[in-house]
């Protein structure tokens, strides 16, 4: 597998409005990533379509593997029928995750842009909201827990979207370059749903944390990050 390949997201809905929404959100935060979106019957109507997924889904695949999200069941029986008709070495590739549609997107678009494998791709959509359709929401990660020889900085977000959609992506990707644990606000810094929930906007002070004294060069890079706006002044 060339090393420039990344896990590919299919978008598997009823409605060709919903897949395409879902992945231009999801492209705000993962724009290296092949996002596929089948949504509608063939004729544009609403229902699903083995053609549009089987082609969805060779389309994502860059070498690395395919994830498909659906909406509702049966989107999921057409996205299996369609795995059926695959190539075997293409149906090794693809797995069809049991999670909420958007929140499992994003989150696995964010994981395939940080150049995750297959199977961690599909665990963070499938962690996503608690899985399952998203029924039950799981609780944020905590982050590490602060002893008295923590290491902290404290930021001013300054950029417009604070930490939502894009710039929540850039942080998370960047805490994800580093083994130490860091948090911010308390939540797991590499948690991106986690910290998009914190609800965190322009003027709002957040405090970047580790008690790993290994992490002093993950805390400023993160704290240097949100600093800078995230490139967006």
């Amino acid at each position: 597998m060339p090393s420039s390949s990344r896990v590919g997201i299919v978008i598997v809905s009823h409605s060709d409005l919903i897949a395409r929404g879902v992945v231009q959100l999801a492209l705000q935060m993962a724009r290296n990533v092949r996002l596929e979106a089948a949504g509608g019957t063939d004729d544009g109507r609403i229902g699903t379509s083995f053609d549009l997924v089987s082609a969805a889904i060779t389309a994502a695949d860059d070498g690395a593997g395919a994830v498909v999200l659906c909406d509702l069941g049966s989107a999921i029986l057409t996205a299996e029928t369609a795995m059926d008709f695959l190539d075997d070495d293409l149906r090794e590739r693809v797995r069809i995750a049991d999670a909420p549609l958007v929140e499992g997107a994003v989150a696995a678009a964010v994981a395939a842009e940080s150049g995750d494998d297959l199977d961690a791709v599909l665990r963070a959509a499938e962690t996503a909201g608690g899985g399952g359709g998203g029924e039950d929401v799981a609780p944020a990660p905590p982050g590490p827990e602060i002893g008295a020889g923590s290491i902290t900085r404290r930021v001013t977000l300054v950029n417009s979207d604070g930490l939502h959609a894009r710039p929540a992506a850039e942080f998370v990707k960047l805490a994800g370059t580093f083994p130490q644990k860091v948090a911010v606000n308390g939540i797991d810094a590499k948690s991106l749903l986690a910290i998009m929930a914190l609800g965190l906007v322009k003027g709002d002070e957040i405090e970047i944390t580790s008690d790993d004294p290994e992490a002093r060069e993950a805390v400023d890079a993160l704290a240097d990050l949100a600093e800078s706006g995230f490139g967006e002044h």
